[in-house]
């Protein structure tokens, strides 16, 4: 591709769909338009992507998850496509800024967190490995919600994402499929003897797939993520006459996770989980009848993995077409179901684990339940001769009145995998030990990763040039090559290369929050950053509780010694999650005090950035100094920002939680900053239960000054929120042991500064991280996993990445 060509097809497209020229334009116009050449270029990949795969009858991954995250995918594609530069070249030479285009795209509202960008990372990752993998989700038109702040309070608003269209889908109407739900079944012999199923009065949604091309880096692989979209079937359009009931049809697929606080709202989240399934589940098999390949044979073909919990209803989907649809035996179609399901668990929170009332399931997917409960008789019948009776009763799905959606997915499948060491082991000795008894070999761990395309190509183009001149480029196919900048690590040029581009970063982030925010905030100072979903057991308090520690510090004295710090964070609490918005609450509160506090000389300075997304954490990661992952230990089941910002140079402190542990082995303990209780201690004090944190709080004055100022109006405007605050610690005794690791964090703060102190030490320890962040890639991580889950290989016939 010359720019000539590119310039050429650019002005053709603009021409052909605006009638316009590039002067006159606008970036709307032109971010269209380029999209849509951009996707042009790609298409014949794309084709030739599935018809090698289906010519070679390779086997293919499906990953099914209830949210992706890819954020905006223009200069994803430009970069794996290595068009990068030269379409950023010609367009400059047009006078067109790519940045100004790339401010047009909307990020994907596909995901809330952790879960939908690990799954975005893994699709990247997957065709950028050249193995055949798609991905199979919900197209929500609004998202999860557009986060404001109003006097410090979340307000969710939708997220019209879509309001322009999506250049990168291809809406695909006749691959489209029927989902039938609700009504009643009862089972009725036929002629030949055998039970089939009698439906009355379903409801059918029509279910079409939007497919977006997902480009391998510089490889000619283009995989597929198909989201399913909701619409009232031709010959269902007289049952929906008025605006209210098409509206409430379309309501289906226009949030992801509905408000779970009221009945309305978990029916349509359980009617969400079963569209996506059943639509995919289906286009699965009927790709599969459409290649010729005997029904008995789907597992060699096919892997279909469950991402937590959401898709669990695979397993029995897949037996209702493999027994009423294509007449196979319980015990064949149980055979393959197992052999071609997969399960990762993504928490090590027994609460968490989702579970669904009998009723519910009775109402929504009645023949699906009906197979549940075979499912769970057959599976009491074939362990009664195995363990006793209270394991049993401990593992099966149904228990009283309840369906619990792992305990089917772990028996409907051949693999359960955690998601870091520490998270893994705990599945096996904690959580799920009764299953690890009865299937020892189906567990195992596949540590997260991340894309560092996005995250370090991408997002922090100024890193990526100097590691470029410093180590040469085969890091960006090869990730542990970045392993090579360990030989500079006593290079004073290298180390001031590498603080030069994290003050850019800073400066730029200082721009964006001067800006979005009013906040004045100095690139001189330390940038303590906390990214990630607001909960309780994240511990983003305990952030609060050292922050106001400084400032009451400066408060007595603002002369102290403290070095300058603006305090990051970004999160979203969920819509019903009050807790956690009283935390916003808190945060916002406490940064209106002492934001504009003139005695503490700015010393002291808290940005809570809205609707935190993608976007905004390419723009915050690289300009992060510190990288606070300070969850209780035992509850984090991985983390992927600890990741993120290790690559990218931030010094982490963090307890021995999740995927901390393995960066710790990795980096060094004199690398990384750890604090607070071990996994053991926090068990110790599930069995002794003699944690008091009220103690603690009475025979700790500074503790007492810091956790009164919720109270006593010290910090303005939380009566409420404050005293909640309080309560959780001191009434109800501090679930999450925030207290008890308090005075261990703060040690480590100090820790933490005395480090930055040091400037050529600080440079050392942020390069020694991004030098042994290779690691964490998550092209590695999905090798494991397609090696040792599903059975695929690279696809033969196109060209090798690297």
């Amino acid at each position: 591709m010359t720019k000539e060509q590119f310039k050429e097809d650019f002005r053709r497209r603009l021409q052909e769909k605006f009638t316009n020229e590039v002067e006159e334009a606008s970036n709307g116009e032109l971010f269209d338009s380029l999209g849509a050449v951009i996707q042009a270029y790609y298409s014949d990949a794309w084709k030739q992507t599935r018809t090698t795969i289906r010519d070679n009858r390779a086997k293919q991954s499906y990953y099914f998850s209830i949210e992706f995250l890819p954020g905006k995918m223009l200069k994803s594609n430009l970069l794996n496509m290595g068009l990068l530069d030269i379409v950023r070249d010609s367009l400059e030479e047009m006078n067109v800024d790519l940045e100004d285009l790339c401010k047009v795209e909307k990020d994907m509202a596909l995901g809330n967190g952790g879960l939908g960008r690990l799954a975005s990372c893994f699709m990247d990752s997957i065709a950028s490995c050249g193995l055949p993998g798609n991905g199979n989700g919900i197209r929500y038109d609004y998202g999860l919600f557009k986060q404001k702040f109003v006097d410090g309070n979340q307000v969710e608003l939708p997220d019209e994402w879509l309001r322009e269209g999506n250049v990168w889908e291809v809406r695909k109407a006749s691959k489209a499929v029927n989902v039938n739900y609700g009504g009643k079944v009862y089972l009725k012999e036929d002629e030949e003897g055998r039970l089939k199923p009698v439906y009355e009065n379903q409801q059918v949604l029509r279910a079409v797939p939007y497919d977006t091309g997902m480009v391998g880096y510089q490889n000619d692989m283009v995989n597929t993520l198909r989201l399913w979209s909701a619409e009232i079937p031709e010959f269902e359009e007289s049952k929906y006459l008025s605006i209210e009931e098409r509206r409430d049809f379309r309501d289906l697929t226009s949030v992801l996770y509905p408000d779970d606080s009221n009945y309305e709202g978990r029916l349509m989240r359980l009617v969400q989980e079963y569209f996506f399934v059943s639509a995919g589940i289906q286009s699965i098999i009927r790709s599969h009848k459409r290649a010729g390949i005997a029904m008995k044979d789907l597992a060699e073909y096919t892997a279909i993995h469950i991402n937590d919990t959401h898709p669990a209803l695979c397993v029995a989907e897949m037996m209702r077409i493999l027994i009423d649809e294509e007449e196979l035996s319980w015990e064949k179609a149980w055979a393959i179901t197992v052999k071609t399901m997969s399960y990762t668990n993504h928490t090590i929170m027994a609460e968490a684990l989702e579970k669904w009332p009998v009723f519910m399931l009775r109402e929504v997917v009645p023949r699906i339940y009906m197979i549940i409960e075979e499912i769970d008789r057959r599976f009491v019948k074939e362990m009664s001769s195995v363990v006793d009776q209270e394991i049993i009763e401990r593992t099966r799905i149904i228990k009283g009145d309840q369906v619990h959606m792992a305990h089917l997915a772990i028996i409907g499948s051949h693999s359960t995998n955690g998601v870091a060491k520490l998270h893994s082991d705990l599945l096996k000795s904690i959580v799920l030990h009764d299953f690890y008894l009865l299937y020892p070999e189906r567990f195992n761990n596949k540590t997260n990763g991340i894309a560092q395309r996005r995250w370090l190509q991408l997002a922090n183009e100024p890193l990526a040039n100097v590691l470029d001149e410093t180590i040469s480029t085969s890091w960006r196919s090869n990730p542990n090559d970045l392993h090579l900048l360990m030989n500079y690590k006593d290079d004073e040029a290298v180390l001031q290369k590498l603080a030069e581009t994290k003050r850019k970063n800073k400066v730029r982030l200082a721009n964006y929050i001067l800006n979005a925010t009013g906040i004045e905030v100095s690139p001189d100072a330390i940038f303590d950053v906390q990214i990630k979903r607001l909960h309780a057991y994240k511990r983003q308090l305990l952030n609060l509780l050292h922050i106001l520690k400084l400032y009451f510090e400066l408060k007595d004295n603002p002369d102290a010694d403290i070095y300058p710090r603006v305090f990051i964070f970004g999160a979203k609490a969920a819509p019903s999650y009050t807790y956690a918005k009283h935390v916003i609450k808190c945060i916002n509160e406490a940064a209106n005090l002492i934001n504009n506090d003139e005695e503490i000389q700015g010393k002291l300075k808290i940005v809570f950035l809205e609707n935190y997304n993608v976007s905004l954490a390419e723009m915050i990661i690289p300009a992060a100094d510190v990288s606070e992952q300070i969850s209780l230990a035992s509850k984090e089941a991985s983390g992927t920002s600890n990741m993120k910002l290790m690559l990218d140079g931030a010094v982490t402190i963090a307890t021995l939680d999740g995927a901390n542990i393995e960066i710790r082995d990795i980096v060094g303990d004199e690398n990384i900053v750890i604090f607070g209780l071990t996994e053991d201690e926090v068990y110790s004090y599930y069995e002794t239960q003699d944690y008091l944190a009220i103690k603690i709080y009475e025979n700790d004055l500074e503790l007492q000054r810091i956790l009164n100022a919720f109270i006593d109006g010290t910090i303005p405007n939380i009566q409420i929120e404050g005293q909640e605050i309080f309560d959780s610690l001191i009434r109800y005794n501090d679930e999450y042991f925030t207290l008890r690791d308090y005075h261990s964090y703060i040690e480590a703060q100090k820790t933490i500064e005395r480090l930055y102190r040091d400037k050529k030490r600080w440079q050392q320890i942020s390069l020694i991280n991004t030098a042994e962040a290779g690691h964490f890639s998550s092209d590695y991580t999905v090798q494991r996993y397609a090696e040792e889950i599903w059975q695929i290989e690279p696809v033969k016939g196109l060209k090798k990445k690297g």
